[in-house]
């Protein structure tokens, strides 16, 4: 059972009997991994510490990687990088809730993908360093098409529609998944914005919902396991 060190990301976490979790993580060396972390639930001097394993946490570990299974085991661990207020924000735990439900569903290659992880990486922790952040999730989605394989074509971004399907822009059609009028705009100025100018992109609350359901609709068309997140619902609320 080889022993492998490497950085990785919280996805998600799940109660495993009475005391243990199931933890999925995205990690730099071999991509998505999940760990039986045994008693973390049941706390005890010097051990793992459950805050460990909140969304999109930054751990640095130490780990055996079962060559026969799905499950693996954490030998040594700390927290890499930590945060400094997403976990005491309502607005950006929301967000990471969010995020990590997305990132769990859309990405299931279990090999390195350092450019992946360094987006990944970079992007959390320009959130938790940030305060303008209400539109941080619409620019993170959007840049992270460009690693699923699917980010808009923007060579005839003059044209009034998109095709959600075919990802790139058209005339206006009837065509269901040809967005325009007021979607498309807003849509447009999405791709303009990244996070260096973050914080000039301004929707209204309708505005920034519809952008939101765009995206969502445009995953679901590309990634075939894609659902709604159940933190959707969440999200919408805290930007009432």
């Amino acid at each position: 059972m080889p022993i492998i060190s490497t950085n990785a990301i919280v996805l998600s976490s799940l109660k495993f009997g009475d005391t243990s979790l199931i933890v999925k993580c995205f990690t730099q060396q071999e991509g998505l991994k999940s760990y039986l972390v045994r008693g973390v639930l049941k706390p005890k001097k010097g051990g793992l510490k459950v805050a460990y394993f909140q969304p999109l946490t930054q751990l640095k570990i130490v780990a055996n990687h079962n060559t026969k299974g799905t499950l693996h085991t954490i030998k040594e661990i700390q927290v890499y990088n930590p945060y400094q207020s997403i976990y005491q924000d309502v607005v950006k735990q929301s967000i990471a809730f969010f995020l990590s439900e997305v990132v769990s569903n859309v990405i299931q290659e279990e090999e390195e993908n350092d450019a992946l992880y360094e987006f990944l990486e970079t992007s959390f922790t320009w959130l938790d360093s940030h305060e303008k952040i209400a539109n941080f999730h619409l620019v993170f989605l959007l840049n992270l098409t460009s690693f699923l394989g699917f980010f808009p074509d923007t060579s005839d971004t003059e044209k009034q529609g998109f095709h959600l399907l075919d990802g790139f822009f058209t005339d206006p059609s009837y065509d269901k998944n040809v967005i325009s009028g007021n979607e498309c705009v807003q849509f447009k100025k999405l791709l303009e914005t990244n996070f260096e100018n973050l914080e000039s992109l301004t929707f209204t609350k309708s505005e920034r919902q519809m952008v939101l359901q765009t995206l969502i609709t445009y995953y679901k068309l590309h990634v075939d396991s894609f659902r709604n997140p159940k933190s959707l619902d969440v999200l919408e609320a805290v930007f009432c």
